[in-house]
C-alpha cells in the first residue's frame, strides 16, 4: 500500500508550516561558527519519501511477480518485509510523535 498523493501533500504542507519554527531552533542551538544542521522536518520528508519509494516498489514487484515476468520469490519476500517493517516503524514514530503533541498541548506556561 502506498502512500496517497493526498497524504503527502498534508504532510508537505504541515511541514512547510512548522519550518519558522524549526528554523528558530536551529538559530537558537546553532553555535557561533558552526554550520546549521539540517532540520527535523527536512528528515522526516525523507523518511517518508524512502518508505513511500519502498511501497512502491513492493508493489512492482508483486505485479511482476503474479504476471511471470521475474521468479525470484526470495528478492519478494526481502522486499515485502523491509516494506512491511518500514510502514510499522512510521506508524510507530508517527503514533510516539502524537503522543508527544498531547503531553505538549497539557503543559501549562
Amino acid at each position: 500500500m502506498a502512500i496517497s498523493p493526498i497524504a503527502l501533500s498534508a504532510y508537505r504542507n504541515a511541514m512547510a508550516n512548522t519550518a519558522a519554527i524549526d528554523g528558530e531552533v536551529s538559530r537558537t542551538l546553532a553555535k557561533p561558527g558552526a554550520a546549521p544542521t539540517e532540520g527535523f522536518g527536512t528528515k522526516l520528508m525523507d523518511s517518508l519519501k524512502t518508505v513511500n519509494d519502498m511501497q512502491n516498489q513492493k508493489s512492482d514487484m508483486v505485479e511482476s511477480f503474479a504476471s511471470g515476468q521475474t521468479q525470484n520469490v526470495h528478492e519478494l519476500m526481502i522486499n515485502l518485509q523491509k516494506a512491511g517493517l518500514a510502514m510499522q516503524m512510521t506508524t510507530t514514530v508517527r503514533g510516539k510523535v502524537l503522543e508527544a503533541y498531547k503531553e505538549l498541548v497539557k503543559m501549562q506556561f
